[in-house]
């Protein structure tokens, strides 16, 4: 993407302005019949010495002051924008309520074998000349913004389309209901098909199928009057449900549950984020016990202190990473031990 013009200097040329305009993100729903060597999940190797303070990206792939303003993402409920830094990358910039947890929910899909994009929780950054319609306490006329999610993917692969839950590759792998599980545990209940991505790798040709958008996660169940309760919430996921049912060699979970309760107390002003969440209760129902308790064995390999670290790279207080970190093995724990003691 162009970036934009220094002060006092004349704006994109009408080509760079083209350019720009194709290099946007395709997200509509990638056709079965262009589905080709399709990956959801690899084998992590050995998860205990995965760094889940930096990430898939590492120390050396942060993003690198000073940055340049490129243009505002309108897409989403989230105030988001594409920025390029020193080095010339090109990052997606995200204020607001998801920020700290989407880092950590990045870190920890990545922890245990599903792709994740290259997230970074950036407290302070200057952006001279940022330009946004939709406004944000994170952003200062300064161009000084505080609070922010900068987020690329891994290696610069171009998005070719979107997955859908229902209807994907995966369907009753082990792998895929993994994924179930791991937006059960961490209460990730935003599970719109469009916050899916695939993304072509140039490399070895491969599709890669990641859950991309995963902000509303460390709160409620599911969505909330209250953004923030929905995200990153240390008192609403403390007292959200995990596992609800354990029957017959399946286990049902919390997450997501229906927004049937927001749209009685909103006295139907919420009628639009209901209807695109109805139905996406059965993501966290009747997922076979064993592929729950092998999640739960890949889980259970990675130390407190890698959890405190991939709380800490959300930018989470001392205290908040403790008591996160306290209920988030409560829960590994429940996981490891389904089927057992009779629990079929």
């Amino acid at each position: 993407m162009a970036a934009a013009a220094a002060p006092g200097q004349p704006g994109p040329a009408s080509g760079q302005v083209q350019a720009k305009a194709e290099e946007r993100d395709n997200d509509t729903p990638l056709p079965a019949a262009l589905v080709h060597n399709p990956v959801l999940w690899q084998d992590p190797g050995d998860i205990s010495q995965r760094n889940l303070r930096q990430g898939v990206g590492g120390n050396d792939h942060q993003p690198q002051p000073p940055f340049t303003f490129v243009d505002e993402d309108k897409n989403g409920t989230n105030p988001k924008f594409n920025v390029t830094d020193a080095s010339g990358e090109k990052w997606r910039v995200k204020v607001g309520a998801e920020a700290k947890p989407e880092v950590v929910a990045s870190r920890l899909l990545w922890a245990v074998g599903y792709f994740a994009n290259e997230d970074y929780f950036v407290p302070e950054s200057h952006i001279p000349n940022i330009h946004m319609e939709r406004g944000s306490s994170s952003i200062h006329s300064d161009g000084t913004v505080n609070d922010a999610r900068f987020s690329r993917h891994l290696g610069g692969d171009k998005k070719i389309g979107t997955w859908e839950w229902k209807d994907n590759p995966f369907v009753k792998t082990r792998e895929f209901n993994g994924l179930r599980v791991m937006m059960a545990l961490m209460n990730g209940w935003d599970l719109k098909d469009v916050n899916n991505a695939v993304y072509q790798d140039k490399k070895t040709g491969k599709q890669i199928f990641l859950a991309s958008d995963i902000g509303a996660t460390f709160g409620t169940n599911g969505l909330a009057i209250s953004r923030a309760k929905g995200r990153g919430n240390l008192k609403s996921y403390k007292g959200s449900k995990f596992i609800t049912r354990v029957s017959h060699g399946t286990v049902d979970f919390g997450t997501p549950t229906p927004p049937t309760s927001v749209l009685l107390l909103s006295m139907g002003t919420t009628v639009s984020n209901y209807a695109r969440r109805a139905g996406m209760e059965w993501i966290g129902k009747d997922i076979p016990v064993a592929d729950a308790r092998w999640m739960g064995g890949l889980l259970g390999q990675l130390s407190h202190e890698q959890l405190i670290d991939a709380f800490r790279a959300g930018g989470f207080s001392d205290v908040e990473c403790d008591e996160f970190v306290m209920l988030l093995q409560s829960r590994i724990t429940e996981l490891k031990q389904l089927g057992a003691n009779g629990m079929q």
